[in-house]
């Protein structure tokens, strides 16, 4: 199945998808079958419905309109492609695909916050470390009946060691995807 890894809210998202065939080696075609996509999300009541057109004599052309995607949230979505024909029906796909905010505008911007969670969780954690350093963390205490525990000065540490090779191999793959290659690459020339 054709449909894109990756989309932004708010544009028109179009693909084409060849004629697959089912366990016995028919044809599913949009000549005899009609394809539609089912898009969810972890929030309750957020989903989409794409009903694929002919498009050929055995291909289907599938559009979600801009009106439709502006109202898709953020995150990673999950999309399963099936292929009815008078009562049967017949899976040809599944898989998840993310879903990028819009960046588009009216009047003033709200505030955005682009960072991965990688890059969130590492900002939380070296703003931890600076207060630990600064001594204004308290390791441990009760309020009531509940208690907190805070993590040690070398658990940070190593959690930001983590935290920094996520981040890095993000920033390399979003570099990789812009085309600028691998920042860590060598060339030699002989």
């Amino acid at each position: 199945m054709n449909i894109p890894s990756e989309i932004r809210a708010g544009d028109t998202i179009q693909w084409k998808d060849v004629a697959g065939t089912d366990n016995l080696g028919n044809v599913v075609g949009s000549s005899d079958y009609t394809l539609k996509y089912y898009l969810r999300t972890n929030t309750a009541t957020e989903g989409h419905t794409a009903t694929a057109v002919a498009d050929g004599t055995q291909d289907w052309l599938t559009t979600i309109s801009s009106t439709d995607s502006a109202g898709f949230n953020a995150g990673h979505w999950y999309w399963q492609a099936v292929a009815t024909k008078a009562g049967s029906t017949i899976t040809l796909g599944s898989g998840q695909l993310k879903v990028l905010a819009s960046l588009v505008y009216s009047n003033t911007p709200g505030a955005l916050d682009g960072r991965t969670q990688a890059q969130k969780d590492l900002d939380a954690v070296q703003a931890a470390i600076r207060t630990i350093l600064s001594g204004g963390a308290v390791k441990e205490y009760s309020i009531g009946n509940r208690n907190l525990k805070k993590y040690d000065l070398p658990d940070l540490l190593a959690l930001e060691t983590k935290l920094k090779a996520e981040v890095n191999r993000e920033q390399r793959a979003q570099l990789m995807a812009n085309g600028l290659g691998n920042p860590f690459s060598v060339y030699v020339r002989f």
